[in-house]
């Protein structure tokens, strides 16, 4: 969530924007609660049926979401939007390019870098220049690649990457009371 809204602020997105943001961020993977443990643990490649399976969290999170009248449409499209690729191969509807809407492009970089360098029941982390060279080659394909530079270049500035950063609210903004406390730092086994 801290990496979205800096690469969000590097942007020059407003306020708002930053807000549907950062409740997307928090909220993107709600739908995973419908899938089984022993698909999101699964310590080696899922099957096809399973990848079937895992591909229906967006739509799940999205329709447990959309009548909850606090969230906007935006942080609802990061929610459902988020494996979206730039190439249109990504789901859960094929979106295209800039047909996929600005926060979940946005919030989709930071995903895929928290994916590669986070512990996972198949893998272990990825070094950080690793997993921004594979971020750049995701570039255009995956990702939007206008993006995937400009978060490059923010990590290459420094933005600290640590648990202890994860769990403390952004700096002068409290914590939200609408979230719990930590909801952000909780590791995610499939992105």
């Amino acid at each position: 969530m801290r990496l979205s809204l800096a690469l969000a602020r590097r942007l020059g997105l407003s306020e708002a924007q930053q807000d549907d943001l950062r409740r997307g961020a928090y909220l993107h993977d709600l739908g995973k609660i419908a899938i089984p443990d022993q698909i999101l643990l699964k310590p080696g490649p899922l099957s096809a049926d399973e990848w079937a399976v895992m591909r229906q969290h967006p739509v799940t999170g999205y329709e447990m979401l959309r009548h909850t009248p606090a969230l906007g449409q935006a942080c609802l499209e990061v929610v459902l939007h988020h494996h979206e690729h730039w190439n249109g191969g990504g789901y859960p509807h094929g979106l295209k390019g800039e047909a996929i809407p600005l926060l979940a492009r946005v919030f989709a970089v930071v995903d895929a870098f928290d994916a590669l360098t986070s512990a996972r029941p198949y893998r272990q982390p990825w070094p950080e220049d690793r997993a921004l060279e594979e971020l750049r080659a995701m570039a255009g394909r995956v990702l939007d690649p206008a993006l995937v530079e400009v978060f490059v270049a923010l990590r290459g500035e420094g933005t600290p990457v640590t648990t202890a950063d994860l769990l403390a609210p952004p700096p002068g903004r409290p914590q939200a009371p609408d979230m719990p406390a930590g909801l952000d730092a909780r590791a995610e086994p499939r992105s």
